[in-house]
């Protein structure tokens, strides 16, 4: 299995004192919606809105977060999206995500996205668009 990564998107998401939950910290939903907001970024970078966006859409098949240290207000969340290498209707995404200047990551993640036609909520193939630019991304990042 290839397991190249590329950096796709980097993030800066300040934690709201709404985000904590009853024990002081950041909860443990909200590092996924960290992950979705650098993602939908991300997405909105690579795939403009014209090119096929109202027929076809993104869904994710499987989403994961591993908590390193507790997250707490007040702080900004840098958030690393990295892109592997997309296979026939999805793609690969991982998560660093980090607080203020601190160098180690509180949290890491991955999910896959897949497209799909969204009148018949079927995978399609990533467009080829998409699939050349992220080609390049990764070329210039070797």
């Amino acid at each position: 299995m290839n397991h190249e990564r590329t950096l796709g998107y980097v993030a800066h998401i300040p934690i709201r004192w709404g985000d904590m939950d009853a024990m002081g910290h950041v909860n443990n939903t909200v590092y996924f919606r960290f992950m979705e907001q650098a993602r939908i970024c991300w997405f909105d970078r690579v795939l403009p809105r014209g090119e096929g966006r109202k027929s076809n859409g993104i869904v994710i098949v499987s989403a994961s977060c591993h908590y390193r240290r507790p997250m707490t207000y007040p702080g900004t969340v840098e958030v690393k999206l990295f892109v592997g290498t997309p296979g026939a209707s999805s793609i690969p995404t991982y998560y660093e995500m980090r607080v203020d200047d601190d160098p180690q990551p509180y949290a890491t993640g991955e999910a896959v996205v897949v497209f799909i036609d969204v009148a018949k909520n079927r995978p399609v193939r990533v467009p080829e668009g998409l699939r050349a630019r992220l080609k390049e991304l990764m070329e210039v990042a070797q």
